[in-house]
């Protein structure tokens, strides 16, 4: 097959090889990554509706996102805090060279190629803050909520902070998403968490992992996929993307080292699952700063990384008020409480060279005599904190009172699990006739009531 294309004067093939290979890094995350992750750390009666929410959850936020939010998020500015919402889809448009107009940032590869990296950040947003809602959020409810908290939440903080919003304009540095995305998460993870209400009392006592290899195998495929995560955020295959990929992994192993330390300290054992949350902790936090920090700084982001989120899960999170909240993974202490803390750091150890490398013209952090810094890192997570926090309660409140849709699963789905749900099983045991015998049961028992089948369970 012949090729007579011409490639346009702009395109710088390795830029562009790499942003799309980094791209598929990071949905690798999400998909499979986190959809593993969820389906081994959850009872097994939700291993398959934790990962098809992840799974909805990423296709969903694609078919959004080519036709409006993108443009809503990194196109020409509409209002203060929004790009004017329209489809990417024309073969032209997509071929152009990428542009980020409010920004004034023209990077050397196609529209094509900007729109689907950036989807990938948008779709991870979605799939983690889906960790606080598993075992009882209402499929259809979540359904509805994916397209609505996209519109309304995320464009809004990635116009702000990315694409020459009010954010950007003040200099708020957030490298690859620890405000835009963790810090996001977080807030509505929470509040959504709250909101929805908790899972059955026996459900939360049991939380054991249904598969720990499971959730191992998804961690990994999180922690390499980082390397795109943050090594693409320059839009080029820079001196500044190798920098990002190793302070990441810097920043990661320390945090899971320092995490697993107070585990032994503390708990007398190495816990595997707190071993990858130290894991995420230090990728979440080096996040805002993974290309403007040295690479002291990162080890310093990753010690911090690994004890504070550490204390927050272990100390505030056993505290009466946030024991009445089901988060149901954590997502609070891993994403909100580590990122507001890595982007706070990034304030202290931004580097003038770090800065300058990643197309910033403010004078590095804290450290290179910059204090400004600090409270410019503050008032963006702020922003963040307050604007997805009422927007992620308008929009539930609005789906349960005026669309008339369940945030929680019914009594009888919350007791039997995904069978209920998605008639199907994430592990299937037995022969034959013993599946014709447990259809025949599963029969009868969708004949009983809630009371029944809560006896029964008991």
């Amino acid at each position: 097959m012949s090729n007579n294309f011409t490639n346009p004067v702009w395109l710088d093939k390795g830029d562009n090889a790499w942003q799309l290979t980094a791209a598929s890094l990071v949905g690798l995350q999400s998909v499979p990554g986190l959809v593993v992750l969820y389906a081994g750390i959850m009872p097994r009666k939700w291993a398959i509706n934790s990962a098809f929410m992840a799974f909805y959850g990423f296709s969903a936020t694609l078919i959004c996102w080519v036709v409006w939010v993108y443009r809503m998020g990194f196109g020409e500015q509409w209002i203060p805090l929004a790009g004017v919402p329209g489809p990417v889809l024309g073969i032209d448009g997509l071929l152009a060279q990428a542009e980020l107009p409010a920004a004034n940032i023209v990077p050397n590869f196609p529209l094509a190629t900007m729109v689907y990296f950036q989807f990938v950040f948008a779709a991870i947003t979605i799939v983690i803050l889906a960790g606080s809602y598993l075992g009882r959020m209402n499929m259809l409810a979540w359904m509805v909520f994916v397209p609505l908290w996209l519109t309304l939440c995320y464009s809004v903080g990635a116009f702000s902070i990315w694409a020459g919003g009010f954010l950007f304009q003040l200099g708020v540095i957030d490298y690859s998403g620890g405000y835009v995305i963790h810090l996001s998460a977080g807030t509505a993870g929470i509040v959504g968490a709250y909101i929805i209400g908790p899972r059955p009392g026996h459900d939360r006592l049991d939380r054991r992992p249904n598969n720990t290899l499971m959730v191992l195998t998804g961690a990994g495929l999180l922690w390499i996929g980082w390397n795109g995560f943050n090594g693409g955020d320059p839009y080029a295959a820079s001196p500044d993307a190798g920098v990002a990929v190793l302070n990441t992994n810097l920043c990661t192993a320390t945090s899971l080292l320092t995490w697993t330390i107070l585990d032994v300290i503390f708990y007398k054992k190495p816990s595997i699952i707190g071993g990858v949350q130290g894991m995420i902790t230090g990728l979440v936090a080096i996040t805002p700063a993974a290309g403007v920090v040295a690479g002291w700084g990162a080890i310093i982001i990753g010690a911090l990384s690994g004890s504070v989120p550490w204390i927050s899960m272990n100390v505030f999170g056993k505290t009466k008020f946030m024991s009445s909240i089901d988060d149901a993974l954590g997502v609070f202490h891993t994403h909100f409480v580590a990122g507001f803390l890595g982007g706070f750091l990034t304030g202290l150890f931004a580097t003038i060279d770090g800065s300058a490398a990643f197309a910033l013209t403010n004078p590095g952090g804290a450290i290179a005599g910059n204090g400004r810094q600090v409270w410019v890192q503050i008032v963006g997570a702020l922003f963040i904190i307050g604007w997805d926090g009422v927007w992620t309660a308008i929009i539930l409140y609005g789906i349960k009172y005026i669309l008339r849709i369940p945030l929680q699963m019914t009594e009888e789905q919350l007791t039997i699990g995904d069978n209920a749900i998605h008639g199907e099983a994430a592990y299937v045991f037995g022969t034959e006739e013993e599946a014709l015998l447990h259809q025949d049961e599963s029969s009868e028992e969708e004949k009983r009531t809630p009371d029944q089948l809560i006896g029964s369970a008991a």
